[in-house]
């Protein structure tokens, strides 16, 4: 067993046709929905529940209501939390979920309409696995370790701070953070001896964008360290030429009032929606923060680089879906993004606090599913598989 750790960078390659369905990965308990007519993305999960996997009940946070803390439609937010027992029993993971963004009214009232708009549609349980699993053969690392998921209910990862009354639109993103962290802190984890801020897609970004607020939630003497899941978000040229995820961004953070809860490092030089890419804020963040992502991000590809808006007569149809399908010219702008992803990494990577494990596989959110967390064919460097350990969130090669 060999061990390297957190602050080494690393890149690994995952060869193509690893953990993949039809010749694509699986996307990780998601489906992508796009709404051409408004330009937004909706990412609902599908029914995904392994056997014998840990059911855990939803928690509605009672004292939210009254700091303005609510989803799209007024409802209370939650979260599922499994108790840490033994040596986990003063540690504490909290799991930001994904789900897309809502760039304008109309997307946003049809989001409420969802889990990923209210707590009327949540799950009232959920299947704990990857990161979050309770068994010690699944998840070595975390698995007696307080977890908790907290639920995404505001389509701007956790940042929005607005309201538009006339659609009956609450965007109080920022709110449900600090209720749910002051809600769980008074429930123990203002007692942790270490924590770790960790997310998937969205919740990725937002657990960058989050990483010092919650670095702040505790004293000096608690070791605090951040984990950001396929949320490295590029503001990338799509395959005719525009910025479609930019445009959608735009959006998201001019509707939500997004601009006052960016970092302010970042809002001094460059203009909101920029700030809101992580590119533009990794390089700033003070807490160790450690970036899990795939350099073939397949939500970015289908959905950033290559949706049916840029793609009217359907050229990248094909590839978009399945990567063996690619031509040799579509192949090489994908090269042309993932060296996109390896340069806006550079100078982060060169910070001995920070930690980074980029594979060149096409996935989406490696951290929650078991496969692709800890499994024979999970990710691998060489011939090691990579976890996040714990006592000193070092990079784990087994």
């Amino acid at each position: 067993m060999k061990f390297f750790s957190f602050w080494a960078a690393a890149v690994a390659v995952c060869l193509f046709g690893v953990w993949v369905v039809d010749g694509f990965l699986e996307m990780n308990e998601e489906e992508i929905f796009y709404t051409e007519a408004n330009a937004s993305y909706y990412i609902e999960s599908k029914a995904y529940n392994p056997n014998n996997a840990l059911l855990v009940g939803l928690t509605l946070i009672k004292s939210a209501a009254a700091k303005g803390a609510v989803c799209l439609d007024g409802t209370l937010p939650g979260y599922h939390w499994h108790r840490g027992y033994g040596s986990g029993a003063n540690s504490w993971l909290i799991q930001l979920e994904g789900g897309g963004w809502c760039n304008s009214v109309r997307a946003c009232v049809y989001r409420k309409t969802t889990r990923r708009g209210s707590s009327n549609y949540m799950e009232k349980q959920l299947a704990f696995t990857g990161i979050l699993s309770n068994k010690a053969v699944e998840n070595p690392d975390f698995f007696n370790w307080n977890r908790v998921k907290l639920r995404y209910c505001d389509g701007a990862s956790f940042t929005g701070d607005s309201e538009h009354k006339a659609a009956q639109l609450q965007f109080r993103g920022q709110r449900i953070w600090s209720a749910a962290m002051e809600d769980l802190m008074s429930k123990g984890m203002r007692y942790a001896n270490q924590a770790l801020l960790s997310g998937c897609s969205a919740g990725g970004l937002a657990s960058i964008l989050h990483c010092d607020e919650f670095r702040n939630f505790f004293p000096r003497k608690t070791r605090v360290k951040c984990l950001s899941d396929a949320g490295l978000f590029l503001d990338a040229v799509d395959v005719s030429g525009g910025r479609t995820l930019r445009n959608l961004y735009g959006g998201v953070v001019g509707l939500q009032g997004v601009q006052n809860n960016l970092p302010r490092i970042c809002i001094n030089h460059l203009d909101p929606t920029s700030c809101f890419f992580p590119q533009n804020v990794i390089g700033n963040v003070k807490t160790p923060l450690f970036i899990l992502n795939a350099a073939y991000d397949s939500w970015q590809i289908q959905s950033s680089l290559a949706p049916p808006s840029a793609d009217p007569a359907g050229y990248w149809s094909n590839c978009r879906k399945d990567h063996s399908k690619c031509s040799a010219s579509q192949i090489q702008f994908l090269q042309g993004f993932r060296n996109q992803m390896l340069n806006a990494i550079k100078g982060f990577s060169r910070s001995r606090q920070n930690g980074l494990f980029i594979n060149s596989c096409f996935a989406h959110c490696q951290s929650e599913r078991q496969d692709t967390w800890f499994a024979d064919n999970s990710p691998v460097l060489g011939n090691k598989v990579c976890l996040i350990k714990p006592h000193n969130y070092s990079l784990r090669l087994l």
